[in-house]
């Protein structure tokens, strides 16, 4: 297709969402973005990488990130402001940056609260990807050296952290199906019939 498109994608903990997104990417021809928007946000900003990487950090152990809100609107803070390399500026330039990236390419993000960001992109495909923990504890299962226990309160520790990041910076719930335009259960189709879908979806849709 000639028009330009952007394909978001939240995913719960070890439903495949990230594998899921690289596929499509590798499939339709273009690029994924993950953890590359930090290095692109800190290329924009001047501001070192490290610091996109720890705010993440930071924020998991915040109460008043879990209590509090900053929906995003668009602004970014100026260098001359104390906040600058604020935890919430951090999360502007990631978002200017998916913001430019809109404008020039079609391309897969990968998580960054991108559906909301982008939600008045044009032609956006907004994806959730989840499955039953029990599905998501055999699948960590096969590539972790944890036990079945501490996997689960992994991925309900990691899910809960998701939920709240994309609460305090959209103001809406994370898992709620209305945010999104397709929701895919990875227990009961695969990572290639999950591909199939949103490359069909997205030809119906743009045709």
């Amino acid at each position: 297709m000639d028009k330009k498109f952007v394909i978001t994608i939240a995913r719960g903990y070890g439903s495949g969402g990230k594998t899921i997104g690289k596929m499509l990417a590798r499939e339709l021809g273009i690029e994924c973005y993950d953890r590359e928007i930090m290095r692109l946000a800190s290329d924009d900003s001047g501001i070192n990488e490290e610091l996109f990487a720890k705010a993440d950090e930071k924020l998991k152990g915040s109460l008043l990130f879990k209590v509090a809100k900053n929906v995003y609107r668009g602004e970014i803070i100026p260098p001359d402001s104390d906040k600058f390399v604020s935890n919430d500026n951090l999360f502007n330039y990631q978002a200017k940056v998916l913001k430019e990236l809109a404008e020039k390419e079609s391309f897969v993000a990968i998580g960054r609260c991108a559906d909301y960001v982008l939600k008045d992109v044009p032609n956006i495909v907004r994806i959730f990807v989840h499955a039953p923990l029990e599905h998501c504890i055999d699948v960590v299962e096969d590539m972790s050296s944890m036990t079945r226990k501490e996997i689960e309160q992994f991925i309900v520790k990691t899910d809960k952290h998701r939920a709240e990041y994309y609460k305090y910076y959209t103001g809406q719930d994370w898992d709620c199906a209305k945010n999104y335009d397709l929701c895919l259960n990875t227990q009961e189709m695969s990572f290639e019939e999950c591909v199939e879908v949103v490359k069909e979806y997205i030809k119906i849709r743009f045709k």
